[in-house]
């Protein structure tokens, strides 16, 4: 009952402890109340954007969309040159640890925040906002749930700076049609050095006080913001003006701002510029080198569809211009983008440059008969190599790296031809002198990897400015299942003949080959199964996702090395097979091995595949696409292999021995071991799971044994029960508690393999995985019991022992000395083992990768993993000299153990007590459980062995 007891209470107060910090966590907060109280001084300020606002009419329902469209997300900012900039930046950190200088990028970010609809005047609707700019290298502003007082922060490689604004909203018939916020705002200036040369000393202290900037209150910040009533091609730029009201003496005045953004994904927009798509886009199609490159375009009613999920939140590659043979000037430029100095160090072969295609619109009519067209609009942003990837997505600002596209599509030719305007240009188009040509592709081949692309090309075709850019977006593995559904690609093979060379010469006729064929079963076409599901099923057999070591015979360390061989195309099939793309039943009933055609030559089958390395050691080749031949006989895939050589485009044209510029020359010979069969790998995945599931039972049994073993023990050994040592036990009490308090894996940790039941119907709906999951906890559960009643009793005899000698509580043995036996060897060397086993299983144990996730999920990237190697050895080394401590310490009294450690005149231990000597020498179970006996006298000295 006791036991019982103790543990209703301890779970009362993790439950406490819980659901408290849980309400605190879901606790809503009172929503925010905006005051309006600098109404006659906005007036004053925004009196030219009033004189010049049209009347705001009842009808118009742009009044009550005002905050869920009026708003932009990592815009860009620039200050105009003069003496007083407005924040400082610490880079420090970026000049001390790269060669290179990287400038910051200068976000800022705005909500409208409260409509006063209460108080609206005949021209104008009363407003609160809130806006945070910054500089930043990695970061991004694109959160608005600050709330509380604007303030400036500060910290290596950012600066961000937040205004509350409160002001009107108004409507002008300036520039097509205007919406106009006219605002003012207060915040904490960061304070400048007063007649200095640099007016952020502060800033370059050794030493600097992030958390304690100076800082200077300001209210005299004006801010004036234009957003186009209706966004077009010439007209989608949203643009402000951020001032100081202060003069230029006041240490609080700052240059001028000017802020920059465009549409967001909810901003309507219209279609309309046909007389300037005309330019670049009639005669439809354009002729451009793409469109005479041998390759099937898609041509079907789901065009909008496609585009708009290749697009999504992924960047394209660029290509470098290596057919281009002029000056370098020329073939070296970045197509109609202004290029940045870290651009142009790549000397033309754009390594790591990539272009994002940001909200695009499509809108596609309703097809007449057999034809379909779409009327598309999107902005093209090229990005440099260190930019963050996730805050370039993020990024909406205007300027020399963005073009702005409109134009159209049609099913004729599957060609969507744009034009494209670099920046801002007039309502005229003058600067849109840019033709862009984009494809979907539904054929591949070993140089044909893209599942969209394009190129950038100059509409004046007597004096173009740059050599014509492509881009593309390789396919991926994970994009096998989603839209190729459909799009029914196909797959060419151009490599069969080399693949069958590099066939001969690794595989001759031998006794070797003879036994293998006769006896061995590797991947295969199933006889049972319809021709493209036995193809299907055989793409997965031989898609790969392993470690690989170096030979062990070389005397150089290499890292192990994570390979990923995915499977395009097998045969005929691109992809998997979906029984949704054929109408026709025949390919479910007849089997392939009844169809003539694959009778006799069904030895060899054309197979594609896209082969990966990850590991720093292979940056230059990290990828190879893959055409050959597969023997399911032997095992072995025979493929060429062509990699993307990224070099100047000088190195390019000139080299002889690339194709399309592509290094070709690459043999790979893939075996794989005769017991893989269908679903192998899955099934390694469920056994890794199954085997792990049963090592915890096995683990947390052997724990409980040795508990158990220890409380038997110490039951006929009661003289030794106050020498254990309460903190090894309340140490072993918390690791069993802690797994039933957060959920997370005793012994083990949850490793990559386990990520699979997100993912896997088979291993979610398994039983025994539930019911070896509730056993470990239930084991958990016992072992902490048991824990606990060791502690209970090693407490309740040291009480014992202070009661029988109150006056001298020094009788009471302390953790610091240990002169008997008090642990039985099974108890500390079995729990010793049991702590070592899951890290020296952890050690020698080889990854699972997960083929369906990407490396950015904790649990499926290996190098996140919660035990690192360094602990696999450090924590088994630690518990293993912690036993054999222990082993000395109970094989030696006290005074032994002092003479040892004596180094000449220098004790480590200093000389014991004969006061804790003595223990009583009977002390009967009932006696420690019921209460205090203080007549007992009998004493006995403890055994040492």
């Amino acid at each position: 009952m006791k036991i019982a007891s103790l543990a209703i209470f301890v779970w009362c107060v993790y439950g406490l402890l819980v659901l408290g910090s849980a309400k605190s966590y879901f606790s809503e907060e009172d929503p925010e109340t905006y005051k309006y109280d600098r109404v006659d001084e906005v007036k004053k300020e925004c009196a030219s954007v009033l004189s010049s606002a049209s009347e705001l009419r009842a009808e118009d329902n742009r009044v009550f969309s005002i905050k869920e469209e009026l708003f932009f997300v990592d815009g860009d900012w620039r200050q105009e040159a003069g003496k007083a900039p407005i924040m400082p930046f610490d880079d420090r950190d970026v000049l001390k640890n790269s060669s290179d200088v990287v400038d910051p990028l200068n976000l800022v970010s705005f909500w409208v925040m409260d409509v006063d609809h209460a108080h609206r005047s005949r021209k104008s609707v009363s407003v609160n906002g809130f806006l945070v700019m910054g500089m930043t290298l990695a970061g991004t502003f694109e959160n608005s749930g600050y709330h509380g007082s604007p303030q400036f922060r500060i910290w290596p490689s950012h600066s961000e700076l937040s205004i509350a604004f409160e002001g009107i909203y108004t409507e002008s018939k300036k520039n097509g049609g205007e919406r106009v916020l006219c605002l003012l705002g207060s915040t904490m200036l960061p304070s400048r050095e007063p007649n200095s040369m640099d007016p952020w000393e502060w800033v370059k202290v050794s030493i600097p006080r992030y958390d304690q900037p100076p800082l200077l209150q300001d209210d005299r910040i004006l801010f004036v913001l234009r957003f186009p009533k209706t966004f077009t091609l010439t007209n989608w730029a949203i643009q402000g003006e951020l001032r100081s009201l202060n003069p230029k003496s006041n240490p609080k005045y700052f240059d001028v701002i000017h802020i920059s953004s465009q549409l967001g994904k909810l901003a309507d927009y219209k279609f309309g510029s046909e007389k300037i798509v005309s330019k670049a886009c009639d005669p439809y199609p354009y002729q451009d080198s793409l469109m005479d490159g041998g390759i099937n375009i898609y041509k079907d009613f789901f065009f909008c569809e496609i585009l708009e999920e290749v697009t999504r939140d992924q960047a394209f590659t660029v290509v470098p211009n290596w057919r281009c043979n002029s000056t370098d000037a020329f073939c070296s430029k970045l197509g109609p983008f202004v290029s940045d100095k870290e651009i142009k160090a790549t000397d033309g072969g754009f390594k790591g440059v990539k272009l994002y295609m940001q909200n695009v619109k499509c809108e596609q009519k309703v097809p007449r008969g057999n034809v379909s067209s779409a009327r598309v609009s999107a902005l093209f942003r090229a990005v440099p190599p260190s930019e963050n990837q996730y805050a370039a997505a993020l990024r909406s600002g205007l300027g020399n790296m963005t073009v702005a596209a409109e134009g159209i599509w049609k099913s004729s030719s599957g060609q969507l031809c744009m034009v494209g305007c670099l920046g801002v240009v007039d309502a005229e188009g003058s600067g849109c002198d840019s033709r862009i040509c984009l494809y979907i592709p539904i054929s591949f081949s070993i140089k044909q990897r893209s599942i969209i692309f394009g190129s950038f090309s100059s509409t004046n075709k007597k004096n173009a400015s740059y050599f014509p850019l492509s881009f593309e977006k390789l396919v991926q593995p994970t994009e096998l299942w989603n839209y190729f559904k459909v799009s029914r690609p196909n797959y060419i093979y151009t490599k069969f003949v080399v693949a069958g060379t590099i066939l001969e010469e690794n595989e001759p006729f031998t006794f070797r080959t003879v036994i293998k064929k006769s006896f061995l079963q590797f991947p295969k076409l199933e006889d049972t199964e319809a021709f493209l599901v036995s193809l299907s099923l055989l793409s997965e057999d031989l898609t790969l996702h392993v470690s690989a070591f170096p030979d062990r015979s070389s005397s150089h360390s290499w890292p192990r090395t994570d390979v990923q061989l995915e499977i395009l195309s097998v045969g005929p099939l691109f992809g998997r097979y979906w029984s949704s793309h054929n109408g026709s039943t025949t390919d479910k009933e007849t089997p392939y091995h009844t169809k003539a055609e694959y009778t006799e030559k069904q030895l060899l089958l054309n197979v594609s595949a896209q082969l990966s390395l990850t590991g720093k050691d292979y940056g230059n080749f990290s990828m190879l696409f893959l055409e050959g031949l597969y023997d399911p006989h032997v095992g072995k895939m025979y493929s060429v292999g062509c990699r993307d050589v990224r070099a100047s485009w000088k190195i390019l044209f000139e080299s002889m021995d690339l194709e399309a510029g592509m290094d070709c020359l690459v043999e790979v010979v893939v075996s794989y071991p005769p017991t893989t069969t269908r679903w192998k790998q899955r099934e390694d995945i469920l056994s890794h799971r199954g085997v792990e599931g049963i090592l915890r039972i096995l683990t947390l049994s052997l724990a409980i044994a040795c508990i158990l073993s220890q409380l038997f023990y110490i039951k006929h050994n009661l003289d030794y029960v106050p020498y254990i040592s309460l903190v090894m036990l309340g140490v072993q009490a918390l690791g069993y508690s802690l797994p039933l308090i957060t959920g997370a894996e005793a012994l083990f940790k949850r490793i990559s393999s386990e990520t699979y039941e997100t993912s896997s119907y088979d291993l979610e709906n398994n039983q025994w995985f539930h019911i070896m999951d509730y056993t470990v906890k239930l084991l958990v559960m016992v072992s902490f019991l048991l824990t606990l009643r060791l502690c209970q009793k090693v407490w309740k005899s040291r009480i014992r022992s202070l009661t029988r000698a109150p006056l001298e509580p020094h009788r009471v043995p302390s953790d610091k000395r240990i002169d008997c036996k008090p642990l039985r060897k099974l108890y500390f060397i079995g729990i010793t083992a049991v702590r070592l086993f899951p890290h020296f299983y952890d050690y020698r144990r080889a990854p699972v990768r997960n083929p369906y996730f990407a490396e950015d999920y904790e649990f499926v990237n290996p190098n996140l993993d919660f035990y690192s190697k360094f602990g696999d050895i450090a924590i088994p080394v630690t518990a293993i000299i912690l036993a054999i401590a222990v082993y000395i310490q109970q094989r030696w009294n006290y005074e032994k153990l002092s003479q040892t450690l004596t180094l000449g005149h220098y004790k480590l231990l200093p000389l014991g007590s004969r006061m804790y000597e003595r223990l009583p020498s009977q002390i009967v179970e009932a006696e420690l459980v019921s209460g205090v006996n203080g007549n007992v006298a009998h004493e006995k000295e403890c055994d040492v062995e």
